[in-house]
């Protein structure tokens, strides 16, 4: 179950690096590698993003692309049936 300190209050996405700013102060700062859409978008999709919902997730609308704060303190990587479609193209 979610508590309100695993809201998220910052997102941060360079070209290597998701990090993200919880509520009571954590920061989870996670490789680009683990998530391969973020990693092959284009630097103004990547930082076109903002919380989901409570603030629990992360959406990034242009990539229709979502991330939960439960993955990411869980370190679960992008699903391989996303990585797969990234591979071929599809979309």
């Amino acid at each position: 179950m979610n508590s309100s300190a695993d809201k998220i209050k910052d997102i941060r996405v360079t070209r290597e690096m998701l990090t993200v700013t919880l509520a009571d102060g954590r920061v989870i700062a996670v490789p680009l590698s683990l998530y391969p859409t973020l990693q092959h978008a284009k630097p103004a999709e990547r930082k076109n993003c903002k919380p989901l919902g409570a603030g629990y997730g992360i959406e990034w609308p242009k990539l229709d692309y979502h991330l939960s704060v439960e993955g990411l303190l869980n370190g679960w990587p992008e699903a391989a049936s996303l990585q797969q479609n990234e591979v071929q193209g599809v979309s």
